[in-house]
């Protein structure tokens, strides 16, 4: 008797939580693909990959970077996925399809590629995640990161200071990955 119910709870857990690790789907209901970029230094030398999934609750970026300076830096997600090196100005201005100003703290609202800074241990070695809900992996969308010439993640030198339009004073583009190019 005791063995029957528990496999009746155990089935009525699984089938709760879902039986392992599948991705999320989101809010429309329609999966999409995750989609992984190769991040490259100004030198052009790999350094790290970015793997970018629709989520509920928006985009999860996971990045994982070696080669680094320690220190905060400003992360944004720019409207073309070309990484030129050494300065990745290919890689064009940030995603901003609604035409707003630059920056969290902006009274005139924030660029759909602001994200939150990222933090460089001494080792110069970063494991992240960042989810923003202002992008999109669905084709067709206007904040879409795969429209006809997708886009980019850029790591500049400086922190972001989530005001100053245009790029929040965060300096150099040190590092690009050309996402769904």
């Amino acid at each position: 008797m005791k063995t029957k119910y528990g496999i009746v709870i155990l089935v009525a857990v699984l089938a709760l939580t879902g039986c392992g690790k599948s991705a999320q789907m989101p809010v429309s209901g329609e999966s999409m693909e995750p989609v992984s970029a190769t991040l490259l230094n100004t030198k052009g030398e790999e350094i790290g990959k970015a793997h970018l999934e629709e989520q509920t609750e928006g985009v999860t970026i996971s990045l994982q970077a070696e080669g680094l300076s320690p220190g905060i830096h400003g992360i944004h997600i720019h409207e073309t996925g070309v990484c030129t090196p050494p300065d990745f100005e290919s890689a064009g201005a940030h995603l901003n399809p609604a035409g707003k100003q630059h920056g969290f703290e902006n009274p005139k609202g924030f660029h759909a590629g602001d994200l939150p800074n990222i933090e460089v241990p001494e080792d110069g070695k970063v494991v992240t995640q960042i989810t923003t809900a202002e992008v999109t992996l669905k084709k067709g969308e206007p904040n879409s990161l795969l429209d006809g010439d997708g886009s980019a993640l850029v790591i500049h030198a400086d922190p972001d200071d989530y005001k100053t339009d245009p790029a929040g004073n965060s300096g150099a583009r040190i590092a690009c990955a050309a996402i769904g190019k």
